[in-house]
């Protein structure tokens, strides 16, 4: 495993300490759960935009909203997805 300084405030870096020792844990296993979990999150976001067609329809889909087009409602929706089973 390959190794990367990170640096913390000290007050941030103070308080994980604490909770590094009450929980009995070191803090780069902390910082390591921590990581993966942010990865988790951003995981859906990750796969869309590695997806070109996802890219430009998100991308069509910011220029409608910036150019003021009017888009569906949640009734219109659910009647257009109804229809198409």
């Amino acid at each position: 495993m390959s190794t990367a300084t990170v640096r913390i405030p000290k007050q941030k870096r103070d308080v994980l300490k604490i909770v590094a020792s009450l929980e009995k844990r070191e803090m780069k296993e902390i910082l390591s759960d921590l990581i993966d979990e942010y990865i988790d999150r951003h995981r859906e976001t990750l796969d869309l935009l590695s997806k070109p067609e996802w890219v430009e329809l998100i991308s069509k889909g910011r220029h409608e909203v910036i150019q003021g087009v009017r888009g569906k409602s949640l009734d219109e929706l659910d009647s257009l997805s109804q229809t198409d089973c």
